[in-house]
């Protein structure tokens, strides 16, 4: 590995990649897009390391810059005009509960991107409402309003009743 900046830099990225893939992932509940979205990140953090270097809070840096990357992603034309076909999540590792997870997953998939960020950032990666407020660029009542509007949404996705399936007749 070199020395100086870059080195630390890729020290930096070896030791947080997992970590960032696993919240790209339960922003956009696609391996592939949150791994666009991991590289669009890093680039980015390496095009101004020697900035985020001297941040008090590295990872709450790249934490806001991953976040912006994705609202940005989702605000764009491409996002309008390309359908994404749902797939089932792919596993990261063994859990108790796979049916859970994945319908969790599902339930948040299906809420509005900015809610999902707020989500992801207040119960994922356990923020304070100030900390979420300042990774998103928003002031707290927003954060307070969108956590509420996206816990009731996800609480309506989860408990929607599930299609049954027709059984036919006996005649």
């Amino acid at each position: 590995m070199t020395e100086g900046p870059d080195g630390e830099y890729v020290t930096y990225v070896r030791g947080r990649l997992t970590w960032l893939r696993k919240v790209a992932y339960l922003l956009c509940h696609d391996w592939h897009r949150a791994d666009d979205l991991v590289q669009i990140t890093i680039t980015s953090l390496y095009l101004h390391w020697r900035k985020v270097r001297a941040a008090d809070n590295i990872d709450g840096y790249v934490r806001r810059t991953l976040i912006h990357t994705f609202l940005s992603e989702r605000r764009s034309r491409w996002a309008s005009r390309v359908t994404l076909l749902a797939q089932p999540p792919e596993a990261t590792s063994p859990a108790s509960d796979d049916v859970t997870r994945i319908a969790l997953r599902t339930a948040l998939a299906a809420i509005a991107p900015r809610q999902r960020a707020v989500l992801v950032l207040r119960f994922y990666c356990d923020l304070s409402v100030e900390a979420t407020a300042d990774a998103l660029g928003c002031s707290a009542g927003t954060v307070k309003s969108q956590s509420a509007r996206g816990l009731a949404a996800l609480r309506r996705v989860w408990q929607a009743p599930e299609p049954t399936s027709t059984t036919a007749r006996e005649e």
